[in-house]
């Protein structure tokens, strides 16, 4: 497939021209004077810099990377259709679509960038997380940062110590379980030659514990919907854990939160100020 950069200018102008600061999370401001998003805000999105990305709405730069076209797809929260549109356009064949695939839809994207003031993440069903706010972060460290198997929690949690720490130890015996249980139903409903399969491949030949439990053949281990995290400067805290689903694409936004003048909701206050601090 060939690059039609007339057709890729235009269509990233329309795209960034029709996005407005809230809808990405971002302040307007009192001096705002540009009807959609600044080329450097969308840039800032993609992760990408300004440079490149102006090159592409002026049909110069060099032909970018399938890599770059996700990024530049998921900052400007495209559809899926509109997703695979910017992939033709940039020459290339779009991604496979449901379970396998990594775009976040529009919608889950515009909830999580209002979140603020609350720890969440888009995860996949691996358990890969997509995205996370910057409270998630404050919590849990960045999980986006994982690269191969070890993005998935699952897989982290059979092969990586460091895992464990984030969870209150009377927990482990469960999640243990729950973790084997959830790979195992995957695997079944996957099938054979699936990224779940790989992984369970994977866990066998690494982790005496997850054969063990493997090996229990136990499906259907639900999470519990209060999870306790041991944040390193606070402490446990106990987070209701609300899920909302978005089965074209099987990825899940996890919203934590915890009782209005209880201590866990107290330490997540000062984890909003001393996480802002540390980000900064």
């Amino acid at each position: 497939m060939v690059i039609d950069r007339t057709g890729l200018a235009g269509f990233l102008r329309r795209r960034r021209e029709a996005l407005q600061p809230e809808d990405v999370g971002l302040p307007r401001g009192q001096r705002r004077r540009t009807s959609g998003l600044r080329r450097e805000e969308v840039a800032a999105l993609c992760h990408m810099s300004t440079d490149y990305y102006s090159r592409l709405e002026r049909e110069r730069g060099p032909h970018p990377s399938e890599q770059m076209i996700a990024s530049i797809a998921q900052g400007l929260h495209l559809s899926l259709d509109e997703r695979d549109h910017l992939f033709r356009l940039a020459g290339h064949r779009p991604p496979t679509r449901g379970a396998a695939g990594e775009h976040i839809s529009p919608g889950l994207l515009r909830i999580l960038d209002r979140l603020h003031d609350t720890p969440a993440e888009i995860v996949t069903e691996l358990g890969e997380t997509l995205r996370q706010t910057p409270l998630g972060v404050a919590l849990t460290g960045d999980l986006t940062a994982y690269r191969g198997p070890a993005r998935s929690i699952g897989y982290r949690w059979f092969t990586d110590p460091a895992t464990r720490q984030l969870y209150a130890p009377e927990d482990h015996p469960f999640l243990t379980r729950m973790f084997a249980s959830g790979l195992r139903g995957l695997v079944t409903l996957r099938g054979p030659g699936s990224r779940a399969a790989h992984l369970a491949d994977l866990l066998l030949a690494h982790s005496a514990e997850f054969r063990q439990v493997w090996d229990d053949h136990e499906v259907g281990i639900r999470p519990r919907e209060v999870k306790r995290f041991v944040h390193p400067g606070l402490g446990t805290l106990e987070l209701t854990c609300q899920t909302l689903l978005d089965p074209g694409q099987s990825h899940q936004l996890l919203v934590y939160t915890a009782g209005p003048g209880s201590e866990s909701y107290e330490k997540l206050q000062l984890l909003s100020v001393t996480g802002a601090q540390a980000l900064r």
